[in-house]
C-alpha cells in the first residue's frame, strides 16, 4: 500500500490547476486572469505561472482579449477516448523531457506488486539503458524500482523482497535486504532516488515520484555514467515539470 507521503511541489500545483481548469469551465465564452484569482482566492501572481503551465500544456487557450477558455487536449482528457487521450500527452510530455534534460526519460508505475515500464522518450544521442534484466526483477538496483519502493508502506516493501529476491548486478549492487530496507526508509519523499551504476555499468538514472492520491509512480531518466555531473540537475527539472503529467492522469 502506499503511505500518505507524497511529492508536495507538483501535487499543490496540481491541486490549484484542477480549480483553475474547473473555474475556466463554468466560463463558456472565457474569464480573465483577475477573475480567477478573485474566485479561487489565489494570489494572481501564483496564478500567472499556473496559467502559463496550462497555455503551455495546451489545457487553456487564450482568447484575443486576454481571457481563458478549455482546450481541446482537455476536453479530450474528459472524453470517451481518455485513456488514448491520456497515452498521447504521456508521449509528448516525454518527447518534450528528454529534449529539455538530453536524457532518455521514463514513466513508471507500480502495479498488482510489480514494476511497470509504462512508457518512455529516447533518441539516437539519448539512448534508453538496455534492459539486461527485467526491470521487474531489479527494482532493488534501479532508480524507477527504488522511488516506486519508497512510496509503499514497509509490508509493501517486504512483500516486494520476499517475490524478488536481491541480486548483484554490479559491483555497487546492494544485496542485502534490511540495508535496502532502511535507506527505503530514510528517502525523503521530495528527494530523487537514485542509480549509480548499480543497475548497470556505465549508466547513472534519477528517479522523483509523480503520485497523487493512492496510485504509486514515478518519471526517470538515464544517461552515461560521464554524465554524472549532469544527473541532480535533471532530476531537479523532472521534479519541477512533474505537474503537466500530474494533470493527464487526474483530469
Amino acid at each position: 500500500m502506499a503511505t500518505d507521503h507524497r511529492q508536495s511541489g507538483p501535487v499543490y500545483a496540481v491541486q490549484y490547476a484542477l480549480r483553475v481548469l474547473e473555474t475556466v469551465d463554468t466560463h463558456r465564452h472565457g474569464v480573465t486572469a483577475e477573475q480567477l484569482s478573485r474566485e479561487i482566492g489565489v494570489p494572481l501572481s501564483y496564478l500567472a505561472q499556473l496559467l502559463t503551465m496550462l497555455r503551455r500544456e495546451r489545457y487553456l487557450d487564450s482568447l484575443p482579449d486576454g481571457g481563458y477558455v478549455i482546450g481541446e487536449p482537455t476536453v479530450l482528457l474528459g472524453s470517451p477516448d481518455r485513456e488514448a487521450a491520456v497515452a498521447e500527452k504521456l508521449r509528448a510530455i516525454l518527447a518534450e523531457l528528454r529534449e529539455e534534460v538530453g536524457a532518455a526519460v521514463y514513466y513508471a508505475r507500480y502495479e498488482e506488486g510489480e514494476v511497470r515500464l509504462v512508457d518512455f522518450a529516447d533518441s539516437p544521442e539519448t539512448p534508453r539503458v538496455n534492459e539486461w534484466v527485467d526491470f521487474r526483477s531489479a527494482a532493488h538496483a534501479t532508480a524507477i524500482g527504488k522511488c516506486l519502493l519508497a512510496q509503499l508502506d514497509h509490508a509493501g516493501r517486504v512483500d516486494h523482497f520476499a517475490r524478488h529476491r536481491p541480486a548483484r548486478l554490479t559491483s555497487r549492487t546492494e544485496v542485502d535486504v534490511d540495508v535496502l530496507l532502511a535507506k527505503l526508509d530514510r528517502q525523503p519523499p521530495s528527494a530523487p532516488t537514485l542509480d549509480l551504476q548499480e543497475y548497470a555499468v556505465g549508466t547513472v538514472c534519477a528517479a522523483v515520484p509523480v503520485t497523487i492520491g493512492k496510485s504509486v509512480a514515478c518519471l526517470a531518466l538515464s544517461m552515461p555514467s560521464t554524465s554524472a555531473h549532469r544527473l541532480r540537475p535533471a532530476a531537479d527539472t523532472l521534479h519541477d515539470r512533474a505537474a503537466p503529467l500530474l494533470l493527464s492522469m487526474t483530469l
